[in-house]
C-alpha cells in the first residue's frame, strides 16, 4: 500500500526552525521527484519546494526560497524540509507529495494526488 507519512511539525517562535520529514513507503520513492506544499484554513494550496529524484535538482517558490531547504536520502525511502526564519504566515498544513516538477516555481508544479497525511506548523509567539 502506497503510502506517505509526515512528521516534525509543532509550535515554533517566530524566527525559529523546524525540519520537516516524510517517510514513504508501498512505492519506490527513489523514482520520483518529491515535493512539499502547504494549506493554511481559507487558502489555496501552496506548492513550495520540489526536488528530482535524484537529488540533483531542486525548485522553490518566492515565498520560501532562501529560508527553506528541500533533500532527500534514498536509501533511507524519505525526503525532507528545513524551514529556517519561520514567521506566522508560514503557519500551515505541510504535506509531501509524488511526482512534482523539480524545475517549476511559482507556482510548484504537482503531477499527481500521493501525499501523507500533513503536519501542522504553527509559528506564534
Amino acid at each position: 500500500q502506497l503510502q506517505l507519512v509526515e512528521s516534525g511539525g509543532g509550535l515554533v517562535q517566530p524566527g525559529g526552525s523546524l525540519r520537516l520529514s516524510c517517510l514513504g513507503s508501498g512505492f519506490t520513492l527513489d523514482y520520483y521527484a518529491m515535493g512539499w506544499f502547504r494549506q493554511a484554513p481559507g487558502k489555496e494550496r501552496e506548492g513550495l519546494s520540489c526536488i528530482s529524484a535524484s537529488g540533483e535538482l531542486s525548485s522553490y517558490t518566492d515565498s520560501v526560497k532562501g529560508r527553506f531547504t528541500i533533500s532527500r536520502d534514498n536509501a533511507k525511502r524519505a525526503v525532507y524540509l528545513q524551514m529556517n526564519n519561520l514567521q506566522p504566515h508560514d503557519t500551515a498544513v505541510y504535506y509531501c507529495a509524488a511526482k512534482c516538477n523539480p524545475t517549476s516555481t511559482n507556482p510548484v508544479i504537482f503531477y499527481s494526488n500521493i501525499t501523507g497525511q500533513g503536519t501542522q506548523v504553527t509559528v506564534s509567539s
